[in-house]
C-alpha cells in the first residue's frame, strides 16, 4: 500500500497563505494583513472594541502577525529540514503503526467501507450504517480499534518527548504533530483516504468533491490542562474533514457545529456534539465548528483535511477568489495547475 510521491501531481498553495486568515489567539479573531497601513485602517477600531486599546498592544499584534507571515513563507523549507532530521535520527517506539493494516480498523468501519464499495451502494443504505448527527450532513462512526488508538498515542507521546524538531499542526493549535513529517503519509494516510474514506465521501458529499479527493493534510492535535484547552470557531482548509478521537481519558470538550461559511455567523445556530474515543466525525470542511474546553485529562485527535483540486482550483476556500498559485512542497494546500482534474463541472458544496 506504499504510494510513490514521484507519480502524483504537483500541488501548490494559494498566495493568500501569506496574507489571509491570520489568527490572533488573544483576541479570537482571524485577520488579513497586506500592509501595516491597510491593517490599521481595517482592524484598529475592531481590535480596540475587543480589548486591544493601547498603541503598545497594537504594535505587539502587528509584530506577531509579521512573525507569523515569515513562518508561513518558510514553511516548505523548515518542513523539509524537520522531515529529514526525523527520518535520520528519530527512533520509533511502535514502528508498525506507520503502515496501515485492516486489523487497525474497527469492524463496523470495514462494514461501512465494504458497502460503500459495492455495486449496490447508495446513500440510503449507507445512512443505515452510520450515525447522522444534529449538525447538517455531519456523521459519526467507529474508525479504529481501541488497541490501535492506544499504540498510536504511545508512539506520538514518544515523539513528543524526543529531541526531534516539531512544527505546529496549524495556525490555531499550538500542540500536536504534523503526520507527514513523521512519515505517515505514503503508507498510512494516503491509502486510508484513497481506499477507505473516498468510497464513503463519494456517496455523502458528491457536491463537495467527495468523488475527486486527491490530496490531504493530516495532523494530530493535543488538548490538555495548561496547554490548548479548546479551539475557537473556524472552518477548515478542506473540502471534507475526518476528525477521529484517539483518547486518552478526558472530561467535557464537546465539539460544536454551525452553518457553512457562506452563512453569516450572526444567522448561524450551533449544536453540540459529543466526541467518542475511536470514532470519527465526518463533515464538510467549510462548515463552521469549534471545540469546547476539556476540564481534565488529555485528548488526542487525528484530523485529516481531504481536498479536491477539481473543486478548489476554481475557488480558493480561504480567500474566496481564483487561486494565485505559489510553489510549495508535498501536497501543499491541494491546488494544481490542471483545472480539468477528474471533474470539470463547476460545483458548489451545498449549504442546505
Amino acid at each position: 500500500m506504499e504510494h510513490n510521491e514521484n507519480c502524483r501531481a504537483k500541488f501548490y498553495c494559494c498566495s493568500c497563505l501569506y496574507t489571509d486568515n491570520i489568527f490572533l489567539e488573544e483576541y479570537k479573531i482571524h485577520v488579513r494583513y497586506i500592509s501595516e497601513q491597510q491593517f490599521t485602517n481595517d482592524y484598529q477600531m475592531v481590535l480596540r472594541n475587543i480589548g486591544c486599546v493601547t498603541n503598545e498592544q497594537f504594535r505587539n499584534v502587528t509584530e506577531k502577525i509579521e512573525k507569523e507571515i515569515q513562518r508561513r513563507r518558510l514553511l516548505g523549507q523548515t518542513s523539509t529540514e524537520r522531515t529529514a532530521f526525523i527520518s535520520e535520527f528519530y527512533k520509533p517506539l511502535h514502528s508498525h503503526v506507520y503502515v496501515l493494516q485492516e486489523s487497525y480498523l474497527a469492524p463496523e468501519f470495514l462494514e461501512i467501507v465494504n458497502f460503500s464499495r459495492s455495486e449496490d451502494a447508495n446513500v440510503e443504505g449507507l445512512l443505515n450504517l452510520i450515525e447522522s448527527l444534529a449538525a447538517e450532513r455531519t456523521y459519526r462512526f467507529p474508525v479504529f480499534t481501541k488497541e490501535f488508538c492506544r499504540n498510536l498515542i504511545e508512539e506520538l507521546e514518544n515523539f513528543e518527548q524526543s529531541d526531534a524538531p516539531k512544527g505546529r499542526p496549524n495556525t490555531m493549535n499550538n500542540y500536536g504533530i504534523l503526520l507527514n513529517e513523521l512519515g505517515f503519509d505514503n503508507r498510512f494516510i494516503t491509502p486510508l483516504r484513497e481506499n477507505y474514506l473516498q468510497p464513503i465521501a463519494m456517496l455523502l458529499y458528491p457536491d463537495c468533491g467527495g468523488d475527486s479527493l486527491d490530496s490531504h493534510k493530516a495532523f494530530v492535535v493535543k488538548y490538555a490542562l495548561h496547554q490548548d484547552l479548546d479551539l475557537s470557531y473556524h472552518y477548515d482548509n478542506a473540502e471534507i474533514t475526518l476528525n477521529v478521537s484517539l483518547g486518552k481519558a478526558f472530561t467535557e470538550g464537546n465539539l460544536y457545529f454551525g452553518d457553512m461559511r457562506q452563512v453569516p455567523i450572526s444567522d448561524s445556530e450551533c449544536v453540540e456534539i459529543e466526541h467518542k474515543v475511536t470514532c470519527g466525525l465526518l463533515h464538510r470542511g467549510q462548515q463552521f465548528h469549534g471545540a469546547l474546553p476539556i476540564t481534565s485529562g488529555q485528548r488526542w485527535n487525528l484530523i485529516i483535511w481531504m481536498r479536491s483540486s477539481s473543486v478548489r482550483n476554481k475557488l480558493c476556500p480561504m480567500c474566496n477568489k481564483t487561486p494565485q498559485l505559489v510553489e510549495a512542497v508535498g501536497f501543499a494546500d491541494g491546488f494544481t495547475k490542471d483545472t480539468l482534474v477528474q471533474n470539470t463541472e463547476q460545483r458548489t458544496c451545498s449549504i442546505s
